[in-house]
């Protein structure tokens, strides 16, 4: 007893009991355990982590792509919506504008939808910023109709290419060209649409695109100019179709004013006019007394309306009153019309060309024409305003008469209609053609353009943007 109190007295050294042993292997193993226990913890916690933000991507996603079918949707719904404004407002073949009917940020659910459209006059009024409005196909050339000197007027095509382009749609296409070596023959028959173009050889990207690579009518700062303008050169899906015709008929199913007939054209001027100066009229165009079947008097032979225009001595606003009863054939449809009052200018300017005229008297006539009709956009009711822009001596005005190639009507619109879903998720973009020549609009041709990207322009973006957030 003395002696382990002295050892305690004096710090010596203490034996350790057995008890106190097993506490320190129990601490020890119970750390062990702890350290294990917080490694697992570590784990689950990461892999928690992992789930859930794997779970928020595919929140996002699934949001996306229901963003994605809401857009696709709504481009279904605006088909439908400008099939109604067709119906209620393209009336006699009058082209419809944005003031009739909504054309940007058109409403459809939590989507959103614009119908992308063109200012023919952008040079001419500075803006290069993205029109909403529907596109006339009769502002364009008719692939299979256009001569190949209005082809080659078009930009990026040569004389070569033109041929090409006539080579292929011709029925008996006779051009060595070589298509054996690109795997297939010339089509030798009428194109079906313009993307048929790229099979024709020569044909490019370049050719179809211009510098518009996403086909929205303006120059996109990411795309690069060909000619160092400041403003889009459209390609050739942007000034060339196939669809341009226009009905010789009514709505009804009853039939148009044919001026080649003499019972038919008399009896429109007589209820229009009256007797007397009905008489006056046909006297002019030249039907007299005794004309027609079995009066032994020449019939005349009006080769376009604008002939019987300038024959007829009608003033604007006369002429204007029965143009939209009146056509020159017995054909049920006359095809490959262009329109004056939608065409730009470098349309006209082919037109004119493929019809004689040189470059210069031709570019010069569409600006003209351009001009005249931005500062005179009520008075475009008829091919007669032409006459009035240009005047009765001038040279596109005396040669297109002895051609049926005008037409201030109609008939066939493009709808490219871009949607953006909810919360400005969701892209889709798809192109519809409508036909309205038989009186009820028509789809006849849809293609999908969303691969071409982005179309709305920055300022639409930064709308949406401000509306929905970062």
């Amino acid at each position: 007893m003395k002696s382990s109190l002295h050892s305690r007295e004096t710090g010596g050294p203490r034996p350790v009991n057995a008890l106190e042993t097993r506490s320190r292997g129990q601490f020890r193993s119970a750390a062990s355990v702890l350290v294990v226990v917080l490694w697992i913890t570590a784990g689950l916690t990461a892999l928690i982590l992992y789930f859930a933000a794997s779970m928020g991507l595919e929140l996002r996603a699934s949001a996306n792509r229901a963003s994605d079918m809401a857009a696709g949707q709504a481009v279904e719904g605006a088909a439908r919506y400008v099939g109604w404004a067709l119906a209620n407002f393209a009336t006699n073949g009058m082209m419809t504008t944005n003031s009739q009917f909504v054309c940007e940020a058109l409403p459809i659910g939590e989507s959103r939808v614009w119908i992308l459209g063109r200012n023919p006059a952008a040079s001419e009024t500075g803006l290069n910023q993205v029109a909403f409005n529907l596109q006339d196909e009769s502002g364009k050339l008719n692939l299979n109709r256009a001569n190949s000197n209005a082809l080659s007027m078009l930009p990026g095509m040569t004389t070569e290419l033109a041929a090409a382009v006539v080579d292929w749609r011709s029925t008996n296409g006779s051009l060595s060209l070589g298509y054996a070596s690109l795997g297939y023959q010339a089509k030798w028959s009428p194109f079906e649409t313009v993307d048929e173009l790229r099979l024709v050889e020569g044909i490019t990207l370049d050719h179809l695109f211009g510098d518009d690579r996403n086909l929205n009518g303006i120059l996109d700062p990411e795309e690069r100019s060909l000619t160092g303008s400041l403003f889009s050169t459209p390609g050739l899906l942007d000034t060339t179709t196939v669809f341009s015709r226009e009905p010789n008929f009514h709505a009804d199913g009853t039939l148009l004013t044919n001026v080649n007939t003499r019972a038919q054209i008399q009896g429109l001027l007589e209820s229009s006019f009256g007797t007397g100066r009905s008489r006056e009229i046909m006297t002019r165009l030249g039907f007299t007394q005794g004309g027609g079947q079995g009066g032994g008097a020449a019939t005349p032979n009006f080769s376009s309306l604008l002939r019987f225009y300038l024959t007829s001595g009608l003033s604007q606003d006369d002429f204007e009153r029965i143009a939209p009863e009146l056509c020159v054939t017995t054909n049920s449809y006359t095809y490959g019309r262009v329109n004056l009052n939608t065409a730009n200018a470098t349309v006209l300017t082919a037109l004119f060309v493929g019809v004689g005229l040189s470059q210069d008297a031709s570019s010069s006539a569409a600006t003209t024409l351009v001009r005249y009709r931005e500062q005179n956009f009520s008075s475009l009711n008829s091919i007669a305003w032409m006459v009035a822009a240009l005047g009765r001596d001038h040279q596109a005005v005396t040669t297109l008469a002895g051609r049926d190639l005008l037409t201030t009507r109609s008939f066939q619109y493009g709808a490219d209609v871009v949607a953006v879903g909810p919360l400005g998720r969701g892209y889709r973009r798809v192109k519809f053609i409508f036909d309205i020549s038989d009186g009820v609009p028509k789809i006849i041709h849809r293609q999908d353009l969303s691969r071409l990207g982005w179309a709305l322009g920055d300022r639409v973006r930064e709308q949406i943007r401000q509306t929905v957030g970062p």
